[in-house]
């Protein structure tokens, strides 16, 4: 059973969002109101690590101050469109933005974590043929302030006061799996990530955020030269270059002994071990050819692979794999010696697989 659960957000943002607006800039515009440069740092601590969701909530402010912040920002330039509940206790978020424009991120709670799953763009590029983020194409990439809304969003739906040992007071683990191709907006992501990891922002390690990317070579060179220890996902989703362009187009562009360098390349910066999804799409691409293909692929390498069982989309040609075949392709892998799991499925009652609620919801709105 899932639940929709009521709007408590207030109308489309009129002013920018606070969290768009550079440090430097807030503190010339603070200046100019005789309110000393510390003023800014207290007001983003208000929103990333206090949970105030507006300006009068943040009570160490003067009263003026907040009433003139008000009239000139808004706390959050997004507003929730749609809320979901499942009886697993994920949360799915459809934020509409400034621009009227829906983006999609999830809430996945489970044995004391508390996992934040983002998105960075507006629909997706990659045209990967099964994925219901990008059957309309990417529109723009999110913006920092935009990323980090998604963040406290959900961080704000986590129980500060528990006392429960199952449940998470507070994010514990950043993935970037929502709508978009990450890399394609990596120098807003790492900013994102900063402040997100900072003792002042969410408190967020880099060895608790996982990035994916459907395989931008050169870009996950830069994310290695980054230096931070986050862990990257590569969506792999076919063992061949023939079969991975026809499920992943922009592989023509690549290659599959490209990606695997880099992500070699990444491996041998930061010491992180690399993670390939593989979306297992029923009689495309989970025989037993295909399980002998990958495993020759990623034998010798430090490489975990997370198989990932379709979640139908409505109007996509596509099956779940039988059971049988499932079973046979993790056998095969595991025998090489390559460490693979399938993918717990979390909030399926709620459309939590990426991009289908957000269309329901455009569907619904533009009817």
């Amino acid at each position: 059973m899932n639940a929709a659960l009521p709007m408590a957000t207030p109308p489309p943002a009129i002013h920018p969002g606070i969290l768009d607006i550079p440090a430097d800039e807030l503190r010339t515009w603070l200046a100019e109101r005789n309110q000393p440069p510390m003023r800014a740092n207290q007001i983003r601590r208000q929103i990333l690590a206090n949970r105030a969701e507006s300006f009068e909530a943040m009570s160490d402010l003067p009263k003026g101050l907040r009433a003139e912040l008000a009239a000139a920002f808004s706390t959050f330039s997004t507003r929730v469109e749609r809320h979901l509940k499942a009886s697993d206790d994920t949360h799915k978020l459809v934020l509409r933005l400034h621009d009227d424009r829906m983006i999609e991120c999830v809430l996945i709670q489970d044995d004391g974590r508390a996992t934040a799953c983002i998105s960075t763009q507006v629909g997706c590029g990659m045209g990967c043929v099964f994925c219901a983020s990008g059957l309309n194409g990417v529109v723009r990439n999110l913006s920092v302030g935009e990323m980090l809304e998604q963040l406290v969003r959900l961080r704000n739906l986590t129980d500060a006061n528990t006392t429960n040992p199952d449940r998470a007071t507070r994010l514990t683990n950043i993935v970037v799996m929502g709508m978009g191709e990450p890399l394609a907006n990596l120098e807003s992501l790492l900013q994102t990530l900063a402040i997100a990891g900072d003792k002042n922002g969410l408190g967020i390690g880099a060895r608790h955020v996982t990035i994916s990317t459907v395989g931008l070579p050169a870009k996950i060179k830069q994310l290695a030269e980054s230096g931070k220890q986050y862990h990257l996902a590569v969506s792999l989703h076919a063992p061949n270059d023939a079969l991975r362009t026809r499920i992943v187009p922009t592989n023509d562009k690549t290659g599959i002994p490209a990606i695997l360098s880099a992500a070699d390349e990444f491996f041998s910066k930061t010491g992180r071990q690399v993670t390939y999804e593989y979306v297992v799409l029923g009689g495309l691409n989970d025989q037993p050819d295909h399980a002998k293909q990958l495993a020759g692929l990623l034998t010798g390498r430090k490489a975990h692979v997370n198989l990932i069982p379709w979640n139908d989309v409505e109007g996509l040609p596509y099956t779940r794999p039988r059971d049988e075949d499932l079973k046979g392709f993790i056998e095969t892998v595991r025998k090489a010696g390559v460490s693979v799991k399938v993918r717990k499925r979390k909030g399926s009652e709620i459309d939590a697989a990426c991009g289908q609620l957000r269309r329901k919801v455009e569907a619904e709105t533009s009817a």
